[in-house]
């Protein structure tokens, strides 16, 4: 009885003590707008309360983690095109300047290697790789499942290596998506891979114009019937 007591116990002070090592995670807001960075936690709260996490302490350091990801993006990007507009007025020679506005470009792209890794990273040490999945598609609209699912929808026949396939190249346009400078961008990203899905069903067979033709004509008797 007594062991039993004290496991409990030592378990009790584990928890504790992990939790106040889950207190770390400040949030990046320093010489920010204050307009800014409300907005953007208000953005990242609405990703995180989807995982539903008991631990306020980890909800709110997977929240900071969050936003502090925007803000590093827009660092990024702002020191990106600070950078181009002072090549641009200055008085370099046309070839100088090109080879400025190179180097202004990969150390934009340096700075996106390394942030894009540690992102996932960081939130590894309060979130499973499913939750970790789950940010991911929350910051990139949900676009990962909308449109596979709508796919899967579309074209019913599809064969098990062809929506293995389809996912994967989805999950990979997330993924540059994570790292876009706006939501344009971020659609952009997704558009580049479904023009890339389009053209793999077409050479497997498919007939895209008439799966989507059939596909309209399903989902309008579907609203029918609801009526």
């Amino acid at each position: 009885m007594r062991r039993n007591i004290l496991i409990v116990a030592g378990l009790f002070l584990s928890l504790i003590i992990f939790s106040q090592s889950l207190t770390n995670v400040a949030l990046d807001s320093i010489h920010r707008d204050p307009n800014y960075v409300k907005t953007i936690v208000t953005r990242s709260k609405k990703i995180v309360v989807k995982l539903s996490l008991k631990n306020q302490i980890v909800e709110k350091n997977v929240i900071n983690i969050v936003a502090n990801r925007y803000f590093e993006l827009n660092d990024i990007y702002a020191l990106r095109d600070s950078t181009i507009n002072y090549i641009k007025k200055s008085k370099l020679t046309n070839d100088l300047k090109k080879q400025a506005l190179l180097l202004a470009e990969d150390k934009k792209e340096s700075a996106l290697y390394r942030s894009h890794f540690a992102f996932p990273a960081n939130l590894s040490l309060y979130l499973s790789d499913h939750q970790i999945e789950e940010i991911k598609d929350g910051i990139t609209f949900g676009v990962v499942k909308v449109t596979y699912d709508a796919t899967l929808d579309m074209i019913p026949t599809l064969k098990s290596d062809e929506k293995a396939q389809i996912l994967a190249w989805l999950k990979e346009a997330r993924e540059f998506a994570l790292d876009a400078e706006s939501a344009n961008k971020k659609h952009e990203a997704f558009g580049k891979y479904k023009g890339r899905i389009n053209n793999y069903l077409d050479k497997k067979g498919y007939d895209l114009k008439k799966e989507r033709d059939a596909w309209y004509v399903r989902i309008k008797a579907k609203a029918e019937l609801k009526k």
